[in-house]
């Protein structure tokens, strides 16, 4: 698990509006969640998902060959 350090801007009732993290920290996350992937990545993402959950085995490579 990470620890993100923040910063919570609150309105005039103390309700909050917006959280601030450090750079480094947004660039992990973003990298965890995939969004620093491109289009072509997602799409080979989802068909390794897919192949995997079909059992397709010949999709893939074994780890011993690469």
């Amino acid at each position: 698990m990470i620890e993100i350090r923040k910063k919570i801007v609150v309105d005039e009732q103390g309700n909050p509006l917006e959280v601030i993290i450090p750079w480094d920290q947004f660039q992990h996350v973003a990298e965890l969640l995939g969004w620093d992937l491109d289009d072509e990545a997602r799409k080979d993402l989802k068909q390794a998902r897919e192949d995997r959950t079909r059992g397709k085995r010949e999709a893939f490579i074994d780890l011993d060959s690469l």
